[in-house]
């Protein structure tokens, strides 16, 4: 009886890990793109001469901002799915 409790404790605390981890990314990456998009236009618009070099590094770090987002709901996927706690417990 006493493994089911834990089996149980590890799922509820796996899904509370789970919200975190995507919660806050995708907040994270959001303020990040709101940041970085507000600086772009606030340099476009002291000097419109730059807009192509500019935008080439803005489209850059949106990949890599919503990459690093990206990676964080695949470990929340994978614990989700594939928990490698499960198995100290059942193991």
């Amino acid at each position: 009886m006493a493994n089911v409790e834990f089996i149980a404790m590890i799922q509820a605390y796996t899904s509370i890990g789970i919200g975190l981890i995507i919660g806050l990314g995708a907040a994270g990456a959001c303020i990040g793109v709101a940041i970085m998009c507000a600086s772009f236009l606030q340099g476009a618009a002291r000097q419109p001469e730059l807009i192509p070099v500019l935008q080439a590094r803005v489209f850059l770090l949106l990949g890599l901002i919503d990459a690093s987002f990206i990676i964080g709901v695949g470990i929340a996927l994978l614990f989700a799915f594939g928990n490698p706690l499960l198995s100290a417990v059942t193991g």
